[in-house]
């Protein structure tokens, strides 16, 4: 069984971060190259088509129950303890199952997309067979969805976050550029459909030739399916928190189009969808926590108090700059990006959810600590008082006259609570992180009241500027005095080598 002794030392963490930063960001940056030419290619139309379909396909991932997570996390938490005997006989059932429950869904729903596209889906009658025909082809390789998540959280677990981007990095520019070349010589939806499948394909086999090293003695004669239930109860509390969240990201825009106009929604959703695209910097940090989180709050809890302030560490420094940006430059930005129309209408609202992604941001490092413990239940019912707190007052600020800029705030204000209230209860059901919690808020508390003042300095650039420059300042400090004496001197240690001449 292969097996690291110990959790993972910051060397291999850093490594993971930048592994899973580029096998997110590498992809993203060429599907913002080619996505203007696959619109030409396709027409508004199928262009429509095809975004739904992709996302039809990307609610499969509900049906991996949170599964793929959870495996994570068991995994991790019994290589802490070095008991990875029924290891790889709880992967093949997790597989096992997760496969099934999979193609039952696809199948049911395989039956019901001739209903979709001729009753449900406005589709111009002459696109009806290839829209049929499509989204038949991507329905029916759906489990493949659910398979890569699981087998993503079986190399996770061995922090394998290397060699899973370098097969999944190609993998997933072809997943836009795949279709390009397939309608240079198949004019067919059916056809990009294809070449996304050969691409989750790819991706299934790459991962599970990496996995099955790790897991001597992997077979699926003798199933033990009980060993599941634990995995679906873990991955169900998973999966509600992540529907719920889901549900108020979205949940402003319908209240914002009911009670306001379709433009107020665009001048709304823009500058939110901009702000989340920092979301990819957290997540990457997240994915490296959890494993070591979970292999080390057993058995070394200071350790994972020191994982957990690090990793947050990590994140506060790489998105208050960028927070920091978006907040000053706000309308400059969408002018250059959208035009003055957009500056106008959505410049105030990119200065508020500026300030508001940091703590959003911040909030996956206890959120990881949460599931590496084995309570997601907390965060789901975190996300339940959220909801039924923050959805009426964000109404209320539209009904009483606050505009999109209420609801900003609102939204604002609502991840500050998030954050706030996940460091207070991963330091309440974990007591050995309430340490790291009391010395993430300092740099947090000035990034955050930094970020508060350029926002409210907006038609005052050079003051704002100063202000910046000011807070970076104090969050510097602040970020200094948060690490340990020892980290110091590593730190110094390789500043004073980089200064000496060669």
């Amino acid at each position: 069984m292969s097996t690291p002794a110990t959790a993972p030392r910051d060397r291999q963490l850093l490594g993971g971060v930048v592994w899973n930063l580029l096998g997110r960001g590498l992809p993203l940056a060429v599907a913002l190259v080619l996505t203007p030419i696959l619109v030409t290619q396709l027409g508004v139309e199928r262009w429509g088509l095809f975004t739904l379909a992709l996302a039809m396909f990307g609610v499969f991932g509900v049906f991996d129950f949170g599964v793929g997570q959870a495996l994570t996390r068991a995994l991790a938490e019994r290589m802490g303890r070095d008991d990875m005997a029924e290891a790889p006989a709880l992967v093949a059932a997790a597989l096992v199952a997760l496969t099934g429950f999979s193609a039952l869904a696809a199948a049911v729903l395989f039956g019901a997309i001739p209903l979709l596209v001729e009753s449900v889906l406005n589709v111009p009658p002459a696109l009806h067979q290839q829209a049929i025909d499509a989204m038949r082809v991507l329905v029916a390789a759906a489990p493949l969805v659910v398979l890569n998540a699981a087998l993503w959280g079986v190399l996770a677990a061995w922090h394998k976050f290397r060699a899973a981007n370098l097969v999944s990095i190609p993998v997933s520019i072809f997943y836009y550029l795949g279709p390009v070349l397939v309608l240079l010589v198949w004019d067919n939806l059916a056809g990009v459909m294809l070449a996304l499948v050969a691409c989750r394909l790819a991706n299934t086999v790459s991962y599970a030739l990496l996995a099955r090293p790790l897991l001597p003695g992997f077979t699926l004669r003798g199933l033990r399916l009980r060993l599941v239930v634990p995995l679906l109860k873990l991955g169900g509390w998973m999966t509600f928190s992540g529907t719920l969240s889901q549900v108020l990201l979205y949940a402003d825009r319908f209240l914002i189009g009911a009670l306001l106009t379709l433009a107020a929604v665009a001048y709304y959703s823009t500058p939110l969808d901009l702000v989340l695209r920092m979301w990819i910097l957290p997540v990457a940090v997240a994915q490296t926590l959890l494993p070591a989180l979970a292999a080390s709050y057993a058995t070394d809890p200071s350790r994972a108090a020191a994982v957990l302030r690090r990793g947050a560490l990590i994140i506060l420094s790489l998105v208050f700059p960028a927070c920091l940006v978006l907040v000053g430059g706000a309308e400059l930005l969408l002018r250059l990006w959208l035009g003055a129309d957009f500056a106008a209408g959505g410049g105030t609202v990119l200065r508020i959810l500026g300030v508001g992604i940091l703590f959003s941001c911040v909030a996956f490092a206890p959120n990881a600590l949460i599931d590496a413990i084995g309570r997601p239940d907390l965060t789901a019912r975190l996300g339940l008082l959220l909801a039924v707190t923050f959805l009426p007052l964000s109404a209320a600020a539209l009904w009483l006259g606050f505009g999109i800029e209420g609801a900003a705030a609102v939204w604002a204000l609502r991840a500050a609570c998030d954050c706030a209230a996940k460091l207070w209860l991963g330091a309440r059901a974990y007591p050995g992180s309430a340490p790291a919690a009391r010395q993430l808020l300092p740099p947090l508390l000035i990034a955050g009241a930094g970020l508060v003042a350029v926002a409210a300095l907006g038609p005052l650039p050079a003051l704002e500027a100063a202000v910046a420059a000011l807070a970076l300042l104090g969050f510097a400090l602040a970020l200094w005095r948060a690490v340990t004496p020892a980290e110091r001197d590593q730190a110094l240690i390789k500043l004073r080598l980089k200064a000496q001449p060669a």
